[in-house]
């Protein structure tokens, strides 16, 4: 828990007053559903939760933070596995309520509010036959996907969330609302593709926007005894796709706690050439399943969605890995079987094409190369499960580390160490301390996989 000074009662009326949208306290009927975020896991107890409506409540929260010492945290869609966006004792500014949405088909852009999940994005873009490269998870924020990178169906032929971010709404640590692209303030435009809350709290996105119609998608499951000739199949076809495919692999436990392996797909593109691009899969050996078809792009969106209900409890690992070699699937093969029952899983989402082609350093997300963002998901109901589950979890990655690449995906990100944190922002690290000692030579926004200043960094 973190230490704050206790907030006079009279200054958060104050606050309350001046807010256009509602300040919660504990008191209040709904304040516990108020700081509930997607992990179970977090319990933190805000002194108050600004609902905030518009850009003037976030000024206001944060030169309330300030002036009263407090730890500030931000929420957007609150499905970040870290719980960052609750704090203890200190102010929690919710933009959950910030839906703005304003689509422009002709130029192709989208506008959007930074409390917008994927879904809600989504469905407005969808109406126009258009899309941005978002995440994979229809409940998921914008805003924090957006800030850490953003990797979804969509990579491989136009890119990353944050490649397809033209410009934004940015209120700083002193209070100055800052409109940013290439142009302005393009120090700072660099810093929030891949950097995360670090530097301001967003509070609009504009993005490109691309045609997008039906897509060949699904997943292809297939019985365990099939595991390494379906992943060398695997290996072989992503090595040469076209950019309009985008392929993960999942390995978890079935319903009747056999092991089981999915390769989940989808194809952007003509479906004819798509048919012929997944030819290998199907002949790869006899499947369980085979749900690939033409589907509504909003339909594979929200696919896993039933998968990540509120009210379970998360703890995550996760690295770039380069190649499913055979020494990695000797280690998926020893551990998956021993998972405990449950919801948890482990899946390898592939990140290539467009989204690998992008220079390093040309935004702040640096991990562009063909490769796996593998990520360990363990996820479990009750809370009697959690040490055999966390156990299991930490035991498999220890395994895998060797294989793993000194990097990993901001947005997976649980309660790590700073060396993790060093290797989530790789070459990238320094100039965003010189961004940050720019904007926030304070650190005001910590409550984050945190960039500390420069000055911090230096000393």
């Amino acid at each position: 828990m973190t230490l704050t000074p206790t907030v006079p009662g009279a200054a958060l009326d104050d606050l309350g007053e001046r807010l256009h949208g509602r300040l919660v306290r504990p008191a209040a009927d709904d304040y516990d559903a108020a700081r509930s975020v997607f992990n179970a896991m977090i319990d933190r107890r805000p002194a108050a939760i600004a609902r905030c409506r518009d850009t003037a409540d976030v000024a206001a929260g944060i030169a309330f933070a300030r002036d009263h010492d407090l730890v500030l945290s931000v929420r957007g869609g609150g499905h970040n596995v870290a719980g960052n966006a609750v704090c203890d004792g200190g102010l929690m500014l919710d933009l959950s309520g910030m839906k703005a949405l304003d689509v422009d088909p002709e130029k192709l852009f989208a506008g959007a509010g930074p409390g917008l999940t994927l879904g809600e994005l989504d469905r407005g873009t969808q109406q126009h036959g258009l899309a941005t490269p978002l995440g994979i998870v229809s409940a998921t924020g914008i805003a924090g996907l957006t800030l850490g990178g953003g990797l979804g169906w969509l990579n491989g032929r136009y890119g990353l969330a944050c490649d397809n971010l033209l410009g934004a709404e940015v209120v700083t640590a002193d209070g100055e609302v800052l409109r940013i692209r290439v142009q302005e303030h393009p120090d700072l435009f660099w810093a929030i593709r891949g950097g995360g809350g670090n530097f301001g709290v967003v509070t609009f996105f504009t993005y490109r926007l691309h045609p997008v119609g039906p897509v060949l998608a699904g997943a292809i499951t297939y019985p365990w005894q099939r595991v390494r000739q379906v992943l060398r199949v695997h290996e072989e076809l992503v090595a040469s796709a076209p950019n309009e495919l985008s392929t993960a692999v999942s390995l978890g436990r079935g319903p009747d706690g056999q092991p089981m392996l999915s390769i989940i797909a989808c194809w952007c593109g003509p479906v004819e050439d798509g048919a012929r691009v997944l030819a290998p899969l199907r002949t790869a050996g006899p499947p369980l399943a085979d749900t690939v078809g033409v589907i509504p792009y909003m339909a594979m969106q929200s696919a896993p969605d039933e998968g990540f209900p509120t009210g379970r409890l998360h703890y995550w690992k996760s690295g770039y890995l380069r190649h499913l070699t055979d020494a990695t699937v000797d280690v998926l093969l020893e551990h998956v079987p021993a998972m405990p029952l449950g919801f948890s899983g482990v899946g390898l989402q592939r990140l290539h094409g467009a989204a690998a082609r992008v220079p390093t350093d040309a935004t702040a997300f640096p991990h562009r190369a063909e490769q796996y963002d593998l990520l360990i998901l363990a996820q479990w109901a009750d809370p009697a499960d959690t040490d055999r589950t966390i156990a299991w979890a930490r035991g498999l990655f220890e395994a895998l580390r060797p294989h793993l690449q000194d990097a990993v995906y901001v947005n997976n990100l649980g309660a790590e160490g700073t060396d993790r944190v060093h290797a989530a922002y790789g070459p990238n690290l320094p100039r965003l301390a010189q961004v940050k000692q720019t904007y926030d030579p304070d650190n005001v926004f910590r409550m984050n996989q945190n960039i500390v200043p420069l000055a911090v960094a230096g000393a």
